[in-house]
């Protein structure tokens, strides 16, 4: 490794249609790690902070690194810190290549596609959080909006630990018009509402294809996306708060896909 300054990744321009889906700086160890070991873009450099303790994961992505050829730059910690766009980059950050995405068709040739909808999701660790459930559950492609909705930033790459780099990702104009589609070819498409009467224990959610569908943090799905949800469905709760956080009730609810599927597998 060689020593120097960081001469600082380069700023997208404003604007979604420009800027594309983002996850161009990637933050924090284990989602560095993923960046290197999925292979499926390419790392431009990676900074790691001097003078911290030695430690395992740091060793894998300078061994990946070189393996890969890719140039690894060690900075102080201030510059990192200062370069950093979240609190949590325990001292390493990448600069790849945006992360790539694919028509709604192609996300419905794998079998029984399972598809994950975010609806107007503008808080980064909420959608960090959902994309990390998204993968463990194995959820197949993640369709987001283009516009008001958060993009994959480095505060996304942190808390989804690595996720992003195995999930395919489709950007579409309007949701509303996504899920109207997916119900023309027979994906189940659900909608989750805190204030639903309905219970997500209730669906068949392992015998067809399924697309689970969540809103914003604050306004939930909006009007006409949750006309266009096939069901619309609540996790029960016994508690006394009236309803769970976005990425909480996602995780809830694609481990219940995942768990029903895996009893007809």
């Amino acid at each position: 490794m060689t020593g120097g300054q960081v001469g600082g990744p380069r700023r997208a321009p404003s604007g979604r249609d420009k800027e594309g889906l983002g996850g161009e700086q990637v933050e924090g160890r284990h989602a560095v790690l993923e960046l290197l070991k999925a292979r499926r873009r390419t790392v431009q450099k990676i900074y790691i902070a001097d003078a911290q303790d030695s430690s395992d994961i740091l060793d894998a992505i300078e061994f990946e690194a070189q393996r890969q050829r890719v140039p690894v730059q060690v900075i102080s910690m201030t510059r990192l810190d200062r370069e950093a766009r979240t609190e949590g980059h325990q001292g390493v950050m990448a600069i790849a290549s945006r992360l790539e995405t694919v028509g709604l068709d192609e996300l419905l040739k794998v079998p029984r596609p399972f598809l994950l909808v975010c609806d107007g999701v503008t808080d980064p660790r909420n959608l960090g959080a959902m994309l990390r459930s998204a993968d463990g559950a194995g959820v197949t492609g993640v369709v987001v909006p283009r516009h008001r909705s958060a993009r994959i930033s480095p505060s996304v790459t942190k808390t989804a630990a690595g996720a992003i780099e195995y999930l395919t990702f489709c950007d579409v104009g309007g949701v509303p018009a996504a899920l109207e589609q997916l119900n023309k070819v027979g994906v189940l498409t659900v909608g989750l509402a805190g204030e639903s009467k309905d219970s997500i224990y209730d669906l068949d959610l392992g015998s067809m294809p399924v697309a689970l569908v969540v809103g914003g943090e604050e306004k939930g799905l909006s009007t006409l996306t949750r006309k266009r949800c096939a069901a619309v469905v609540s996790i029960p709760q016994l508690g006394k708060i009236s309803s769970l956080n976005a990425g909480v009730a996602v995780s809830v609810a694609a481990f219940e896909v995942a768990r029903q599927r895996s009893r007809r597998s």
